[in-house]
């Protein structure tokens, strides 16, 4: 058997792309603005983040207007979803294991 802490994501390493995924999940989707109020990061920090999660295949990005001004919608994928949940069950297994 696995060692849990092997079967961690090490993209989910970040607490900020935790704080993505897990905001993710639970939504349908979200928007920048709505992200960054949420998870309390810099414009910047959440864009490279971002970035790092769509080029993981792990969330989707839609660009779109709202009347004249541009909004950005973020959403997990099924690959995303799936690597998440498996993070999630690691981390559990680990704590399991150590208590």
């Amino acid at each position: 058997m696995k060692n849990p802490i092997e079967q961690l994501n090490k993209i989910f390493d970040s607490r900020i792309r935790l704080g993505i995924m897990s905001a993710l999940v639970v939504n349908d989707s979200i928007n920048f603005n709505e992200l960054k109020e949420l998870i309390a990061v810099t414009d910047g920090n959440l864009a490279s983040h971002l970035k790092t999660l769509e080029e993981s295949g792990y969330i989707k990005v839609q660009k779109g207007f709202i009347g004249r001004k541009t909004n950005t919608t973020y959403a997990v994928t099924k690959s995303g979803d799936k690597a998440f949940r498996q993070h999630l069950e690691a981390l559990e297994k680990m704590i399991r294991s150590i208590g």
